[in-house]
């Protein structure tokens, strides 16, 4: 998205446009908006006043500093404010050897917002920069040393307030000032870091907040978290003088997993309260999760699976799931993770309902005979295609074989899953979207050696299919809780541990998996790795008799989520084919900087590229990217048959048509 994106269109859907034509590339526009020159006389008049009252702020935070025994590092924060539409130049706000330090940098709206720490001292060095603006100065040899650019872009600064501290979504703010919430309190490491930590410690000890016992260390910033409200931490502002970055605590799925069932159905019961369901006659996407079965007693399933909408290939086994997994899968297809769910207030809207197949008893099983499990995939498409024949529909499949052998080769059973896709039982009259997981690196000691085992497992079968969208996963979830001895496995917006890859296999065999969605993570315990709650997604459970939160992770987790973006999609776009469906989907997925900075090196080549493809897919994708286009990124989107290869004889084959579009 760019900077537009708070305007947004549905995409452009083109029919009978195509024609052949030469291809000629757009002339490439655009540049870097310069900075206008100000009245050099007025624009520093301004700003100095706005200093002067600065100067009065941080007279009475190092007055509190001392008052708290503070007797080194006195300070505070200014926030800088830019012009509209200019870029402030943030990095010339800090100088290291005054210990002017910039803290963060925000955009708020088309404004460029700088938090700077000035040490007591050292406002006087802002104030000499204004004056010498102001003088247009200049070095012996006559070259500019004004300030100009960046003096010309500030258009305020002032004593920064606890928002310019806020780095988070400026929704997870807490409504109410008297609202007791965790923060996160990011802090800047400086010279001596622990150092930095303990005089924290005790200044918040001194002002009545709470602290965890333990903190997160980076080598730029500290990570405490901190109890509290809006209107404490507000009071202790000018004490408080170290503080980088303020972001809301992330509840994680231990929290809720570990609820007693009593705290877990009022939880259920308020979530419910916010969701709409679409009702059984609304012609609607459907996601048919392919499992061991879903429980519809569950409340946040039983609106959207109906009875006849449960089936099973083995009549003998039943539809309930007796395992859990299948349940798990099903609360994620119908919801995503339950954390952001339960963490907020705001209404839901669920817009499409779900199917369940029970493919199997429990995971593990019936893994012996590909050509067994071909069939009995080809018998779980075909029971709700019959029961209900015209009902758009996505089939997610979490199931796969153990072992990676097949190393990118056709199988009976990704052959299956690629003749069900294109449906050439009838010449592709109905095909399909189907969503395939890529199976999981399932032996704790291979976390451990992160992310070497995951280049070394290859993607399991049938997720080589060809024509299915196969899902590997990532993670955003790094929260280890107060015990200093873990370490997330993965870093923040990387592969997760989990995720299998196609490193090992033959240049000729498909780029795999095509796009990774949210996994979970382990922990490094000093020992090797483990699994943990807080690392995982929450979702429904099977037993509501015991409860009714459960926690989920993997590819299995992850091909849930794509099942359920599917449907979001094919609801927003009720005429698009499967095909282009999960076009959009892979469309819409992006690199990470994690991925990116772990699986390219500086100097990347094609082969480079192909290998971060084979590890992460095309990325992570987005809902709002797959669904919208906005004013300065537009996606067309044409459906139409053509040939692209044609065969003579017995040469080899080559290309044959391709399609250009006069844009309406």
């Amino acid at each position: 998205m760019g900077s537009d994106d708070d305007q947004k269109f549905r995409h452009f859907i083109l029919e009978d446009l195509a024609q052949t034509d030469s291809y000629e590339s757009p002339q490439q526009g655009g540049s870097r908006k310069s900075v206008p020159g100000r009245n050099r006389g007025e624009h520093s008049a301004r700003l100095l006043g706005q200093l002067g009252e600065v100067k009065e702020d941080l007279a009475l935070a190092v007055a509190a500093q001392k008052a708290a025994g503070l007797e080194a590092g006195l300070g505070f924060s200014i926030e800088f404010e830019s012009f509209p539409d200019i870029e402030l130049a943030f990095e010339s706000l800090a100088r290291e050897r005054s210990g002017i330090e910039l803290l963060n940098v925000r955009h708020a709206g088309k404004k460029t917002l700088a938090t700077v720490f000035v040490p007591d001292g050292k406002l006087e060095l802002f104030e000499r920069r204004i004056s010498e603006y102001l003088e247009e100065k200049k070095d012996s040899i006559g070259r500019a040393r004004d300030h100009q650019r960046l003096i010309d872009a500030i258009q305020a600064l002032r004593t920064a307030t606890l928002e310019a501290l806020w780095t988070d979504d400026t929704d997870q703010l807490p409504k109410s000032e008297d609202e007791d919430i965790w923060w996160e309190v990011w802090l800047p490491a400086r010279r001596n870091q622990q150092m930095h930590i303990d005089r924290f410690r005790k200044l918040a000890d001194l002002q009545g907040l709470r602290v965890a016992p333990s903190e997160v260390t980076f080598p730029e910033r500290s990570v405490l978290l901190l109890y509290g409200s809006t209107a404490d931490l507000k009071q202790s502002m000018l004490t408080l003088n170290s503080i980088a970055e303020l972001r809301r605590a992330k509840e994680t799925a231990e929290f809720f997993d570990e609820l007693e069932p009593e705290e877990q159905a009022d939880w259920m019961d308020d979530l419910l309260s916010r969701m709409a369901f679409p009702g059984s006659e609304d012609e609607v996407p459907v996601v048919c999760m392919l499992d061991t079965g879903a429980n519809r007693g569950h409340p946040l399933l039983s609106p959207i699976l109906e009875e006849d909408s449960q089936h099973t290939v083995e009549p003998a086994w039943g539809v309930n799931d007796d395992h859990g997994h299948g349940t798990q899968m099903a609360g994620l297809a119908v919801a995503g993770d339950l954390v952001a769910a339960l963490s907020s207030s705001e209404a839901i809207a669920i817009r499409h309902r779900l199917e369940s197949v029970k493919l199997l008893v429990e995971p593990g099983t019936n893994t012996d005979d590909a050509r067994h499990h071909a069939y009995l995939t080809i018998e779980a498409v075909s029971r709700p295609e019959i029961s209900a024949p015209r009902r758009p529909r996505v089939f997610g499949m979490a199931v796969t074989a153990r072992d990676n052998r097949d190393r990118g080769r056709p199988s009976a059973w990704s052959a299956a899953i690629d003749r069900l896709a294109a449906d050439a039982e009838n010449q592709g009259e109905n095909p399909r979207l189907l969503i395939v997981s890529a199976g999981n690196v399932v032996d704790p000691g291979d976390w451990a050696q992160y992310p070497d085992s995951n280049l070394t497992d290859g993607i399991h079968d049938p997720a080589q299919a060809w024509n299915a969208l196969t899902v590997g996963a990532c993670t955003d979830l790094v929260d280890v809780g107060s015990d200093s001895s873990l370490q997330p496995v993965a870093a923040g917006g990387g592969l997760s541990p989990f995720s299998t890859t196609s490193r090992t296999w033959a240049g000729h065999w498909p780029l795999k998996p095509d796009v990774v969605m949210e996994g979970g993570n382990a922990a490094l315990d000093g020992l090797g790795a483990v699994w943990m709650p807080s690392l995982s997604l929450l979702t429904t459970h099977h037993k509501l008799t015991e409860r009714h939160f459960s926690t989920a992770n993997a590819t299995s987790a992850a091909t849930a989520l794509a099942a359920r973006m599917a449907a979001q999609l094919m609801g927003a776009y009720p005429g698009l084919w499967p095909e282009t469906i999960r076009g959009l989907i892979v469309h819409s997925a992006e690199w990470t900087e994690e991925m990116r900075s772990r699986f390219l090196p500086e100097n990347p080549t094609k082969d480079d590229y192909c290998g971060l493809v084979r590890t992460c897919g095309f990325g992570a994708p987005s809902l709002e990217r797959a669904e919208w286009s906005v004013a300065n990124s537009l996606t067309m989107v044409a459906q139409e048959w053509l040939h692209p290869f044609v065969r003579e004889d017995s040469n080899q084959p080559k290309l044959r048509d391709m399609h250009l579009y006069q844009l309406p």
